[in-house]
């Protein structure tokens, strides 16, 4: 991605501020405008000393009302520009967040999961800011610069076209040198951003996983790979800084031969009474501000080499693929009844190891499916590929006849009630949690429906009852009050279908016994899939699915199996071998 297409893109959020964009041009050009009269001023000052005794002074009072007034006028529309260039830029950024948040709704999970998640915020988080900030230089310095060079040089000419000439000849020696350094320095910045990404992914992974990182006293390892990323990180930034801070002083050394020559052309001219002494300072005064623009470009380069390396990674996220969109309406072909097909699937996480091939199953309404087997053979996948999280590559999917694919996918996804062996609580209280798939549900179907996962009892034990306020990650309920919660999140919904994977896998026996039973009540009349590796949960199961490598190797009621004495008589008695 070159850099000019990422700033249009860039400058494309931003047109539609428009209006905002032609003011501040029009208080530049008035800023820039008044700033370069009162060099006119002063020279016209100068010329009204002729010699000792020979002093102008009400002239002088005069002119310098006028330069007062003229200061004045640019600190006004100088803090005009910038409120409106600050609005560009804080509003562009506002626009590009709530893009990139939508974005991460509408890419496929596999985007999200092939995608460390700090490196992903730090995207939405960091590089948005680098890019605001850029973004401001970036239009202030090309406004008020480029009317800036343009008023000098018109003023300039009108003094002395020859000094005029000599400035606009040395010019391009700037540029070249300014060009030079950017390019040395822009690889250095991409890849600096790119390790804050990096480095955002491991704190969060290692500060939201501390339970972990200290039963396995992983903290000297945690902190020596942190390490290892941080110098690295200040390695390239370093290198990054030094070559943008080679910009400023290498414009500013040409800047000020431009400078130089200026004064001793200038000066020979005036011997020679081509120029009054008053003219040749108002000439230097443009010379000075006419190679102004130069140096502060070449001085926010750092920032503004930020920005572009912070915006190429913000739109790589923006131009992902989204998801298929839905081909129907979201009130339109509804799933009721619950029947559930895979005709000959196909499906694999990456392209060079195959996963599923040629499944194929029929269940019919309100049947309790079961479905068991090694880790990575393929179980939370067929999960995976029923709520369309991830689209079969071959074959299809139906439901109540029709594909998957041609059904709108909320409408999809609402006819399902999903308990992960992973419970997710957000920050808020109970209620809210509970209440995450229905908000039309009454105060006595929410406790109702917790009554029935036998969370009630222990709410009503908390400071607030269902409004107490559940920390991140639920991280101040116990992992079984967390899935107990998700289980009555799940009943609340009151779905045509159930998905439960590993549901009570952090549940202790006891209260797991209760939970089948409302499981059981639930379940009745809806057509229900259980992903279970405690093998005593699913005996009662309508058909047992036995997976391994991503096919079905057995099938049938856990009488049968066990009858078989194959695989899944295997499986059941490695669990029950001691009993």
């Amino acid at each position: 991605m070159k850099k000019t297409s990422v700033v249009k893109k860039v400058l494309t959020y931003s047109k539609t501020y428009l209006p905002y964009f032609i003011f501040a041009l029009i208080f530049a050009i008035i800023s820039v405008s008044l700033t370069l009269y009162i060099p006119v001023l002063v020279g016209q000052a100068i010329d009204n000393i002729i010699a000792q005794g020979e002093v102008h002074f009400e002239n002088i009072f005069q002119i310098l009302m006028y330069i007062l007034v003229a200061i004045a006028g640019v600190v006004i529309f100088q803090w005009a520009m910038n409120f409106c260039t600050n609005s560009i830029s804080y509003k562009t950024v506002r626009d590009l967040r709530r893009d990139i948040f939508k974005k991460f709704n509408t890419t496929p999970l596999a985007y999200i999961d092939s995608h460390p998640h700090g490196d992903l915020i730090s995207r939405m988080v960091n590089d948005v800011d680098a890019i605001g900030d850029g973004l401001i230089q970036m239009i202030t310095q090309l406004f008020s610069g480029v009317v800036t060079i343009a008023g000098t040089i018109i003023f300039m000419i009108s003094i002395d076209l020859k000094i005029a000439l000599v400035v606009v000849f040395v010019t391009p020696l700037s540029l070249f040198v300014a060009a030079f350094i950017g390019k040395l320095s822009s690889k250095r910045f991409r890849k600096q951003q790119e390790l804050q990404g990096t480095i955002s992914g491991y704190v969060e992974e290692l500060i939201g996983n501390q339970q972990i990182v200290k039963s396995f006293s992983y903290e000297d390892r945690s902190f020596k790979n942190f390490k290892k990323y941080n110098d690295e990180l200040y390695t390239v930034g370093l290198k990054a800084q030094i070559a943008g801070a080679l910009a400023n002083p290498s414009t500013r050394f040409v800047n000020a031969l431009v400078y130089a020559s200026v004064g001793i052309f200038g000066a020979i001219t005036a011997v020679s009474g081509g120029i009054t002494v008053g003219g040749l300072s108002c000439f230097l005064t443009y010379a000075n501000q006419y190679t102004k623009p130069f140096n502060e470009v070449t001085g926010v380069l750092t920032q503004l080499q930020t920005a572009i390396a912070a915006a190429k990674r913000v739109f790589e996220v923006l131009e992902e693929e989204s998801e298929t969109p839905d081909k129907v309406p979201s009130d339109t072909l509804s799933p009721q009844k619950g029947t559930v097909e895979f005709k000959n699937v196909f499906f694999s996480y990456t392209k060079e190891k195959s996963l599923i091939e040629n499944f194929s199953l029929k269940v019919e309404k309100g049947q309790h499916i079961a479905i068991v087997g090694p880790t990575g053979c393929g179980k939370t996948t067929m999960i995976n590929l029923l709520m369309r999280f991830y689209d079969v590559t071959g074959g299809e999917i139906l439901v109540d006849g029709v594909n998957v694919k041609d059904l709108n996918r909320n409408e999809l996804r609402s006819k399902f009630g999903m308990v992960l062996q992973d419970s997710w609580l957000f920050n808020g209280t109970i209620r809210e949690n509970l209440m995450y798939g229905n908000e039309n549900a009454t105060e006595e179907q929410m406790i109702n429906s917790a009554k029935q996962a036998y969370a009630h009892s222990f709410i009503r034990r908390m400071p607030k009852g269902y409004d107490t306020v559940i920390s991140e990650d639920g991280s101040n309920l116990s992992q079984g009050q967390r899935q107990l919660l998700c289980i009555a999140r799940a009943m609340l919904s009151n779905p045509s279908m159930l998905i439960l994977d590993e549901a009570t896998s952090s549940i202790d026996i006891l209260t797991e016994q209760r939970v089948q039973k409302a499981f059981a009540k639930i379940m009745e009349g809806r057509t229900s899939f259980v992903v279970a590796h405690r093998l005593s949960t699913i005996k009662e199961s309508d058909l047992i699915l036995v997976m391994n490598d991503g096919n079905i190797v057995e099938q049938g009621n856990h009488e049968t199996l066990l009858a078989k004495n194959g695989f899944y008589a295997n499986l059941y008695n490695s669990q029950f071998a001691k009993q």
